[in-house]
């Protein structure tokens, strides 16, 4: 099982991104997914997810401005980040939970995390 992020980038602030992340390989299911970020010298924080049937969380810095999605068929979320500010700027990381099948047909908990993309805002 791995997870695959793609977008992120440079941008001015006020402007906009998204970034998208899919999980594939023998996944049972997927309980959880969201997205995480780590500027320089600081900690990873939780930016976004999205639990069971859609309940969101969004840490308070990021309401109003971001939103985060999930396609449950395609095992995939987007978060759409608008109104950029210089303080978004870190590596965004996707993270993925639940549960996947091991090689003897078993079920197995899963925590996957993605590899990392960069969000640079410019002032």
């Amino acid at each position: 099982v791995q997870l695959v992020e793609s977008g992120g980038g440079l941008v001015q602030a006020g402007g906009s991104l998204r970034l998208s992340c899919a999980a594939s390989g023998s996944i049972f299911s997927i309980n959880s997914m969201g997205w995480y970020r780590q500027a320089p010298g600081k900690e990873r924080e939780l930016v976004a997810n999205i639990v069971g049937e859609g309940t969101t969380n969004y840490r308070d810095s990021v309401k109003g401005r971001f939103t985060i999605s999930r396609d449950n068929a395609k095992n995939t979320a987007t978060l759409q980040m608008n109104n950029l500010k210089p303080e978004d700027t870190a590596v965004y990381y996707c993270n993925a939970a639940g549960g996947y099948y091991t090689d003897s047909g078993s079920i197995s908990g899963m925590d996957l995390w993605g590899k990392g993309t960069l969000v640079t805002v410019s002032s």
